[in-house]
């Protein structure tokens, strides 16, 4: 089983997460925002990752702390579970409907971190500042050594785009994340 348990505790939050790449969608998610909660859900659910989180931060001051390092600890935690992504299929890709939303995630887990991130909709979710999606991303992927590229194509309902994002990168980490062969995935013979 590919699984990492990881903690991180600052002034401003403190984190645990339990992940397994090779789960059944279960979890148990307390992060203090509801909101989020679900989106974690969604993520164990439809990447097939069984995922334990606990979070607490200071959202009494906002929210960004506590988003930005639950991307840290998700991304170091995703990188540990991989190991050293022998065997590995290494891409995935996702396009999901959510009513009126598309989104469309392509990823590489070939140890590159960089971020494209094409949404393009301003606006709160609740009282979440939806751009804070954007840094928890970027958080996943400088901690995770992935390119990622998140493509919204079109939506109305903020709460809509979020989660099609959320689905599509589950979706698409757990295409990429597949066991298919043994050998490094690389024709530099090195990730």
């Amino acid at each position: 089983m590919r699984r990492a348990s990881l903690s991180r505790k600052t002034k401003e939050t403190n984190i645990k997460i339990n992940l397994n790449l090779d789960g059944s969608g279960e979890n148990d998610i307390y992060t203090s925002i509801g909101f989020l909660d679900h989106m974690f859900e969604l993520f164990a659910f439809h990447g097939g990752f069984d995922i334990k989180i606990e979070a607490k931060g200071d959202i009494h001051v906002d929210y960004h702390h506590l988003i930005e390092d639950l991307g840290i600890v998700l991304g170091k935690c995703i990188d540990k579970a991989l190991g050293e992504r022998k065997g590995v299929k290494r891409y995935g890709f996702s396009s999901i409907p959510m009513d009126e939303a598309l989104a469309q995630v392509s990823l590489d887990l070939g140890g590159r971190a960089f971020l494209v991130y094409n949404v393009p909709f301003e606006g709160y979710i609740k009282d979440i500042d939806i751009n804070l999606f954007e840094e928890f991303f970027r958080a996943v992927v400088n901690n995770a050594k992935i390119t990622l590229h998140i493509n919204v194509i079109y939506g109305k309902d903020l709460h809509h785009v979020i989660e099609a994002v959320f689905k599509a990168f589950a979706k698409a980490l757990n295409d990429a994340s597949k066991i298919i062969g043994e050998n490094l995935p690389s024709t530099k013979g090195l990730l």
